[in-house]
């Protein structure tokens, strides 16, 4: 017979995850400082990707086995980048995301020397282009925000008299807050789009520093 104590002993130094199966990545949001200011380096992700092929994102994939996350985001932004990992800088832990597509971004602040970046070569096979966008648009500048709608689309073999008694089930459902950030460069004359989770995570970016009386 199990006691109290015993399960209390063997789960004191339990860590908490996620009862869902969910999987692990990781990124980089790196600052760049140019001319004096800081900037947010951004790439644009290969046309033959199999996933979001073309779309905007900061550095980053998934956390390999006994990697921590800050070390996969680091790893993930040196090989993406052609960055030396000692040319990276980690300041920071930002918040994370928790997504309805069963996975977990989390996010870390870095910082890379403006030489190191104009120096390096980017992994064409992942990374199409950088660029690089002022701090300050983002603190003077809000993003469109839209809501797609998440509903659930029940297994039909699924067994709804078994937990309904009325011989029907209301399925809860859900929002997913989409932001989107339209940025030109002045001297190229390129247009970017930066939305979804990219944005989503630039934009508590901005919130955190104007929670600390910096934007």
């Amino acid at each position: 017979m199990i006691t109290r104590e015993e399960i209390e002993n063997a789960l004191r130094n339990h860590a908490a995850g996620s009862v869902s199966h969910t999987r692990d990545f990781s990124v980089l949001l790196p600052l760049v400082e140019k001319d004096g200011e800081l900037h947010i380096l951004y790439e644009v992700r290969s046309d033959d990707l199999d996933v979001q092929p073309g779309e905007v994102s900061f550095p980053g994939g998934a956390v390999e086995d006994g990697e921590t996350l800050k070390d996969a985001a680091v790893r993930e932004t040196s090989e993406e980048l052609g960055i030396l990992p000692g040319e990276i800088t980690v300041l920071a832990e930002l918040n994370y995301l928790v997504t309805y597509s069963n996975f977990t971004l989390y996010c870390f602040l870095g910082e890379i020397p403006y030489p190191a970046l104009a120096a390096a070569e980017a992994n064409r096979a992942e990374v199409k282009e950088t660029f690089l966008v002022p701090l300050s648009f983002f603190c003077q500048t809000e993003p469109e925000i839209y809501f797609n709608r998440l509903a659930v689309c029940p297994d039909p073999n699924f067994p709804t008299e078994k937990i309904s008694a009325h011989g029907g089930y209301t399925w809860r459902t859900g929002t997913n807050e989409v932001m989107i950030y339209t940025w030109k460069d002045a001297g190229s004359g390129k247009e970017y789009v930066i939305w979804g989770m990219t944005a989503k995570l630039t934009w508590d970016f901005v919130r955190l520093l104007r929670l600390c009386g910096l934007a």
